[in-house]
């Protein structure tokens, strides 16, 4: 099918959240209340940290203030993919930490299986399938590149199966694979719009006081609570959690380490038995193949087609807008790839099309820090991985407010901090020749050019 033809009926609007079945709005904050930690954001984030906050302490008093709706970012916008890795990646990780990796990797496995036993327990349906994820190769610098870490993976306890053509292929039918990776107990597929109004519901049932369209204006600290001024009222505590993301933070000096990076996806109408079998894709993986300038790609419940990526796009000056949340450019390249990729499917149309902001940060995974004497914590700079890891880093927010030294807050990722980024309109040049020469890249065998070099020495490291 002609890719615009293929687009032409899709809805502009994220696929997870066109859902009949979502909640409805709670209240937004009309008074002054006092509370004993007030969670900032109501993404997963700081759902996750208001939800462990109650069941460490269930007298605290916890109140959730959130901009909009739960999940209406980020949360409800990505690709449902719940990995275990908390450093984007072993590789990202062995670069940056190497000396406490086995740690992370662990610490990473037990995260993703306690996601698993606590969705059980509350009786959270969000869709959760541990399938692991497929990483395929579709030239051989990228092949190479997948089989150069296997040993250490396995030897850090992950159950990696390596393929190759054939038996990808036999996987999940594409004419362009040449190989691949199974990841088998690290990642599960999940509908995110539904594990969001999930955790809300678990978070109400405990007794988290949630407000939404309450955002947050100001924060002042009178060195004894810290006040939350909104719109309509204020809330004072001892203590606050913000998980906002990339929106504008209320710690200035956040602004130095995270930039705003949109991404794109696209939704297929439901796949009948026929087409599907095309495919194969018998054991439901999700899928990411290993360009820089990567797509990402899986099955939902009713056996339609998630495809996103490719296109990392920074608006120079790093504004957040709605309408970034659609670009034409990247809905055509994305629906010519996905042909490329199936060309079996050749008469699929796709039903939805939408975007949404990152929050990115240069070592490629979340960083966290206090500030206010320790009465304020923070994670932030997820980097398009924060489905699985916003739970971990909403631990470490907690242990860090409680003051008590733990295993999680005497790593070196927690206490480290990312170079930060240079101001504008410095950052919007160096960002846009680095998206540049990450193109080159695969455009040449993988080959990285002297400033992707340099980045790699600096530390920075950036490859997708």
């Amino acid at each position: 099918m002609d890719p615009l033809k293929a687009l032409a009926d899709a809805e502009r609007k994220p696929y997870w959240l066109d859902n009949p079945a979502g909640p409805e709005p709670l209240r937004r904050l009309f008074d002054t209340t006092s509370a004993d930690l007030v969670v900032v954001g109501g993404g997963f984030s700081g759902l996750w940290t208001a939800l462990m906050a109650k069941e460490r302490d269930p007298s605290l008093d916890v109140v959730l203030l959130e901009g909009r709706r739960i999940g209406w970012a980020a949360s409800g916008r990505n690709g449902g993919f719940c990995t275990a890795t908390l450093t984007h990646g072993l590789a990202n990780g062995l670069d940056r930490w190497p000396e406490e990796i086995a740690t992370l990797e662990r610490l990473g496995r037990e995260n993703l299986d306690e996601i698993e036993t606590t969705l059980q327990r509350y009786g959270v349906e969000c869709g959760f399938e541990r399938t692991g994820e497929l990483h395929v190769a579709t030239e051989q610098w990228q092949l190479d590149a997948l089989t150069e870490h296997v040993d250490i993976a396995r030897e850090l306890g992950q159950d990696l199966v390596v393929l190759d053509g054939p038996q990808v292929r036999a996987e999940v039918d594409s004419p362009t694979y040449v190989g691949g990776q199974w990841d088998r107990g690290g990642c599960a597929m999940l509908d995110p719009a539904r594990l969001a109004w999930g955790l809300r519901e678990v978070c109400l049932s405990l007794g988290v006081r949630i407000y939404e369209h309450t955002p947050v204006r100001s924060l002042r600290d009178d060195g004894v609570v810290i006040e939350l001024r909104t719109p309509h009222g204020a809330v004072r505590a001892a203590k606050v959690a913000l998980g906002t993301g990339v929106f504008p933070p209320l710690l200035r000096r956040l602004r130095h380490f995270v930039v705003p990076v949109y991404d794109y996806a696209l939704m297929t109408e439901p796949l009948t038995a026929a087409r599907l079998a095309r495919v194969g894709w018998r054991n439901r993986q999700g899928i990411g193949d290993s360009a820089h300038q990567f797509h990402y790609y899986r099955l939902t419940e009713d056996n339609r087609i998630l495809w996103g990526g490719y296109d990392a796009v920074y608006y120079n000056g790093g504004a957040i807008r709605r309408e970034y949340d659609q670009r034409d450019e990247t809905f055509t390249t994305l629906s010519e790839h996905f042909f490329s990729t199936f060309p079996q499917l050749d008469d699929i149309r796709f039903t939805h099309r939408w975007g949404g902001v990152i929050d990115t940060c240069s070592r490629f995974s979340a960083f966290y820090g206090t500030a206010h004497e320790g009465r304020l914590a923070y994670a932030v700079g997820y980097t398009g991985m924060g489905v699985g890891p916003t739970r971990f880093g909403a631990n470490v927010m907690l242990d860090l407010l409680s003051g008590e030294p733990t295993e999680r807050t005497a790593l070196q990722m927690v206490r480290g901090k990312p170079i930060p980024f240079p101001p504008e309109p410095v950052r919007s040049g160096v960002i846009q020749f680095t998206r540049w020469s990450i193109a080159q890249a695969d455009a040449h065998s993988g080959r990285r050019n002297l400033w992707l070099r340099t980045l790699d020495r600096l530390g920075l490291g950036f490859d997708s």
